[in-house]
């Protein structure tokens, strides 16, 4: 395994950084907050235009044709920034499930859009009072007339309001779990926001006799949860890369804190009580980078990642919540006030731990994995 960047991935992770530093200051960040789009469409335009958006698809419809490992390092950069865009949902997920599990003219009308960002995709697949598993799946597509019939609801639907479509897991009967192509001004299909930790763009979705034809579902019969599955386990591994830059600029602001802020005539930072807390955090961001980067590293290559993909999330995901829970303690009360940047790496570092697949289904998977 060689971790060592070559120059053309060097080269990617800084013009993710310049755009990222250029487009994404934190008072974008802030006002992204209450934005109702979600996200800044100046920075998410440039992410296209320097072809950052379709990395990872393929080449002949669009994209730039590279591995997770690069994509990795874009989300470093993203994490780092606190970056407020639709990618994860659009393209980490949808656009590689459409690159699956849909039929070639479905790939060819959608494709070069979702790598340019004129069109947005997102994932339907939480719901009440269901877990992150299968069985939480509970949304029916009935068949009839030819076609399906939805009826049910999802919750936490990211930057829904901004699909040009859904991509939705429902049950068919009661063993199978298909993907459907839905489109969200469809007659019966309702979007209400919901509060969420992060302050980011999610909405519950409700479905209410919404008539599908039978070619809007993706994939052989029965092969949704199958094709969800194995795209998730890819994409979390970027989900990870985004905590372990989230948690590194948050480590860093923290220590140039630490410097300026003098108690009893010296830096705080001097004090050993908090110079060996910050030593940790450097310790754990350092051990979840090189996870993360494993974990992309083997999924780049073909190597299996049922095991290593759920540890680097859980990791990295664990580390950014524990090291910007320490950051707030050194910053003291104000780290806990709006006007101080300390409490959105915070609050976006806990809101990335429950999110695509949660603590306890990374658990599980891992401990299924190592015991066979």
């Amino acid at each position: 395994m060689d971790l060592d960047w070559n120059e053309e991935q060097q080269m990617l992770a800084e013009l993710a950084h310049d755009v990222c530093s250029e487009h994404c200051a934190v008072e974008v960040v802030r006002a992204a907050e209450s934005d109702p789009k979600g996200y800044p469409l100046e920075l998410w335009q440039q992410l296209g235009a320097v072809g950052l958006i379709g990395l990872t698809l393929p080449e002949e419809l669009g994209g730039g044709g590279q591995g997770v490992l690069e994509s990795a390092l874009l989300y470093e950069e993203f994490g780092r920034a606190l970056a407020p865009t639709p990618h994860f949902t659009s393209v980490a997920v949808c656009a590689e499930l459409v690159s699956r599990a849909a039929p070639e003219p479905l790939q060819k009308e959608w494709l070069p859009q979702l790598a340019s960002g004129d069109a947005i995709f997102s994932l339907a697949w939480l719901e009440p009072d269901g877990g992150s598993g299968a069985r939480g799946v509970q949304l029916r597509a009935l068949a009839e007339g030819g076609g399906f019939r939805l009826d049910g609801c999802k919750r936490h639907v990211a930057f829904a309001n901004s699909a040009e479509r859904l991509l939705v897991l429902a049950r068919t009967n009661d063993t199978d779990i298909d993907l459907f192509l839905v489109d969200p001004k469809l007659p019966g299909v309702e979007l209400e926001a919901q509060r969420a930790l992060a302050s980011d763009c999610q909405f519950e979705v409700r479905f209410e006799n919404v008539r599908l034809a039978a070619s809007d579902r993706l994939g052989a019969p029965g092969t949704g949860w199958t094709h969800f599955e194995a795209v998730m386990l890819r994409a979390i591994i970027l989900a990870g890369a985004q905590a372990v830059g989230g948690a590194a600029r948050a480590l860093e602001i923290t220590v140039e804190y630490a410097k300026e802020r003098k108690q009893f005539g010296k830096p705080i930072g001097s004090f050993q009580s908090l110079s060996h807390y910050l030593a940790d955090a450097a310790t754990s961001i350092s051990g979840a980078r090189t996870l993360v980067h494993q974990a992309a590293w083997a999924a780049a290559h073909g190597k299996p990642i049922e095991q290593l993909a759920p540890m680097a999330k859980l990791y990295a995901c664990q580390t950014y919540r524990d090291v910007t829970a320490m950051c707030q303690q050194v910053w003291g009360g104000v780290g806990f006030t709006v006007e101080y940047d300390i409490q959105l790496f915070f609050r976006r570092a806990k809101q990335l731990q429950l999110s695509w697949w949660d603590d306890r289904e990374l658990e599980e998977r891992i401990a299924a994995s190592a015991l066979g």
